[in-house]
């Protein structure tokens, strides 16, 4: 997978955060969204909350901010909620701890495995829906596989202290490459081991 070094050698998350709650309210936003729309409302966001005024706010204020962000009543509701869960139990701070992380609302696996990546570089692959499409394209993956067998797959594939990068490039030639629509394989540095542009090659014949 040398093309990926190649193609992203610097490959960082592309929300934009500058503390570890930001990082973790962002990607809470996220869901069923965008990374560029995302980093619009939290602009906004933070410019008006830290982590302690976020606890104590109203839902109803936070709605008006992060509806472009989509699904924005339950996403407000975490929020809130997230922040009075930092504030009461770690003073604000997001711990290094995955069983506390995913319990907080709108908190998954996936969502974990981004937080304590990018804030504590715990070696994780997190499977988005750019990640399994590419993983699946590549038959790194079946089409049947949900993200958690995905997320198995990829880490015995590549080498621990590769996954947090390998996470980000991988999102990155998902969504600017790889696409779900329209992919670009005709640039595409992979596509001389991708079963996929071999297949279509030869759906076009």
């Amino acid at each position: 997978m040398g093309a990926l070094d190649t193609l992203y050698p610097d490959a960082r998350c592309e929300l934009n955060y500058n503390k570890d709650y930001e990082l973790l309210i962002a990607v809470v936003l996220s869901a069923q969204s965008t990374d560029k729309r995302v980093n619009t409302v939290t602009e906004e966001l933070f410019k008006q909350y830290d982590i302690f005024t976020l606890a104590k706010a109203k839902v109803s204020d936070i709605e008006k901010i992060i509806r472009p962000a989509g699904t924005y009543h339950r996403k407000a509701i975490y929020v809130v909620e997230i922040a009075k869960s930092l504030v009461d139990n770690y003073n604000g701070v997001v711990p290094n701890n995955r069983e506390y992380l995913e319990s907080l609302p709108g908190v998954g696996h996936k969502t974990a495995n981004v937080v304590l990546s990018n804030i504590y570089d715990v070696a994780a692959i997190a499977v988005d829906t750019h990640v399994s499409r590419v993983a699946k394209r590549l038959k790194l993956a079946k089409d049947s596989d949900d993200v958690v067998a995905i997320e198995k797959k990829l880490m015995k594939y590549f080498p621990k202290d590769k996954w947090g990068r390998v996470h980000h490039q991988l999102v990155l030639f998902g969504r600017y490459v790889c696409k779900s629509q329209r992919p670009e394989c005709g640039d595409c540095l992979l596509k001389d081991n991708c079963p996929y542009f071999k297949k279509i090659k030869k759906d076009n014949r």
